[in-house]
C-alpha cells in the first residue's frame, strides 16, 4: 500500500472518531447541567481548555458561554477540530480513497455531512441538544460498522483501527478530564452524590455504565472511575484496550519496533494514587492525563515517520 493511501485512512478514521466523541464530549456537560444540584458550577470554557483549543476561541469570541462554547466545538470553520470540519475531513479521506473503501460509506458521509450542516441550532441550543448529538454519535457508528463488517483484512483496514484507537485513547483521556474538570471547577467541594452524579454521567458518555457496574460490582467513585477507564482490558474505550489493539495492527506492519515501544508506554501507563478507592482526584490527575495525551501525540508523530513520509 501508499504511503499517502495508508495516511488517508488513518486521517478519515480519525476525524470520523473525533466527530463521535466531540459529540460524547458536548453531551457530558449537557447532561451533568441537567443533573447536578443547584449551586455546583458548570465551567463551559472547560470543554476549550480541554481541547487545547483556547487561542482559537478567544480570537473570535469574547464571552465564555455555553451557547459560544457548543458553536465553537460544533460548528466554527476557523477551528479544526470541529465536528464541522472532521468530517470535511473524513468526507475528502473518503472521496480520495474510494477504491479502498465500502462503496456506501461515500452515501454515509454525505448524509451526515448534511444532518449536521442543517440541524446546527439543535446542536447549539440546548432544547434539542440530546436528540442531535444522538444522531451524530448514530451516524458515525454506522460507518464504523460498515467499515468493520465490509472491508477486507489487510494493510487498509489496519491503518483504520490504528486511526481509530489512537484518537479513541486520546479523547478517553479528555473525556476524563472534563469530569476531575467539574470538580476543580467547585474546588474539590462536592458531595458523594454529586460525585457519584459526575462520573456517571462520564462512563454514560462513554457507553461504559453497564460494562462498569457488571465488572466492578461497586459504587461509582472517581477513583474507580478513572482506573476502569485507564486500566480495563476489556471495554473498547479505555486507554489499555486501545493501546493493545494498536500494538496488534503494528506487530503486521514493517520497522515496528520504535512503533512498539512507544505503544507499550501507553499501554501500561499508571497512576499510582487510583490504587486507593477512596483516592481524591485532583489537580495532579489532571497533569496525568495530559502527560498521557502528550505521549499519545508523539505516538502519532512516530507513526508518521515511520510510515506516511516515504512516497
Amino acid at each position: 500500500m501508499l504511503s499517502r493511501v495508508a495516511e488517508r485512512i488513518y486521517w478519515m478514521s480519525r476525524y470520523l472518531e473525533r466527530v463521535e466523541n466531540t459529540a460524547r464530549l458536548m453531551g457530558v456537560y449537557t447532561n451533568l447541567l441537567m443533573d447536578m444540584p443547584a449551586g455546583v458550577n458548570i465551567g463551559w470554557y472547560n470543554l476549550v481548555s480541554l481541547n487545547d483549543a483556547e487561542e482559537w476561541f478567544d480570537a473570535h469570541y469574547r464571552v465564555r458561554d455555553e451557547r459560544n462554547v457548543m458553536k465553537f466545538l460544533l460548528a466554527d470553520r476557523d477551528y479544526p477540530g470541529s465536528i464541522v470540519n472532521s468530517l470535511q475531513g473524513v468526507r475528502e479521506n473518503i472521496r480520495t480513497s474510494r477504491d479502498v473503501v465500502p462503496a456506501e460509506s461515500w452515501e454515509y458521509i454525505n448524509e451526515l455531512a448534511l444532518y449536521v450542516q442543517d440541524n446546527q441550532s439543535a446542536g447549539i441550543n440546548r432544547g434539542q441538544r440530546h436528540e442531535f448529538i444522538a444522531q451524530v454519535i448514530k451516524s458515525c457508528q454506522q460507518l464504523q460498522g460498515l467499515f468493520v463488517s465490509s472491508m477486507i483484512d489487510g494493510q487498509a483496514k489496519n491503518f483504520l483501527r490504528l486511526g481509530r484507537n489512537i484518537e479513541r485513547a486520546d479523547m478517553t483521556t479528555r473525556i476524563l478530564d472534563a469530569g476531575i474538570g467539574v470538580v476543580l471547577e467547585n474546588n474539590g467541594n462536592v458531595l458523594p452524590t454529586t460525585e457519584s452524579i459526575i462520573w456517571a454521567n462520564v462512563l454514560y458518555s462513554l457507553s461504559a455504565y453497564l460494562p462498569y457496574t457488571k465488572r466492578q460490582r461497586k459504587s461509582v467513585k472517581g477513583a474507580r472511575v478513572a482506573r476502569y477507564l485507564l486500566e480495563d482490558a476489556t471495554l473498547p474505550r479505555t486507554i489499555r484496550f486501545c493501546g493493545e489493539s494498536m500494538a496488534t495492527v503494528c506487530k503486521t506492519l514493517p520497522r515496528n519496533k520504535k512503533v512498539l515501544k512507544k505503544i507499550d508506554q501507553i499501554r501500561k501507563s499508571h497512576y499510582p494514587p487510583l490504587d486507593d478507592d477512596n483516592a481524591v482526584l485532583d489537580v495532579g490527575f489532571s497533569d496525568y492525563l495530559n502527560e498521557l495525551q502528550l505521549l499519545i501525540g508523539s505516538a502519532h508523530e512516530l507513526f508518521a515517520e515511520t510510515w506516511f513520509t516515504l512516497d
